[in-house]
């Protein structure tokens, strides 16, 4: 097997989601309602080795819009889903280069708006609303998850 070196091949690690459990979490993506595991099994071909049994679970938002923050865009009808956009990690870490200490990404295309397909309970989303009030249009703010949009 020959890799290209130009190519970026994506390496799953994961967790455990129980330590009873052999199975680990790759990905939890609750923007794109996936949720990717993968555990060791039997092989079948052979008892006496393991394979990686990977399992990808895929939710489809009922009535999703291709602008989520707006309630009257029209209603989604396609879904990309790309497991290097779902494993790419964005999340800035610490590492130590020369003795000090460096916050760095070990994703690229980090800068890209990532798709949503549904809200993120976590993120205040919010448009403008046509309100008629006086005889006259107003465009007024209204928050699609209050919860997130307003402190207790």
């Amino acid at each position: 097997l020959l890799l290209d070196p130009r190519i970026a091949y994506p390496v799953l690690a994961g967790y455990p989601r129980d330590p009873e459990d052999k199975e680990y979490m790759l990905v939890n993506n609750k923007c794109q309602c996936v949720t990717v595991t993968s555990k060791l099994i039997p092989s079948k071909e052979n008892l006496d080795e393991e394979v990686v049994e990977r399992n990808i679970r895929i939710l489809v938002p009922l009535k999703a819009r291709e602008n989520i923050s707006d309630p009257t865009s029209p209603l989604r009808t396609s879904f990309a889903y790309r497991m290097t956009d779902l494993c790419k990690k964005c999340e800035p870490v610490e590492t130590e280069l020369g003795g000090e200490i460096h916050q760095v990404q070990e994703g690229n295309s980090c800068n890209e708006p990532e798709t949503c397909y549904t809200y993120n309970r976590d993120k205040c989303y919010t448009t403008t609303f046509p309100f008629l009030h006086r005889g006259e249009i107003q465009k007024v703010p209204v928050a699609l998850t209050p919860t997130s949009c307003y402190a207790d």
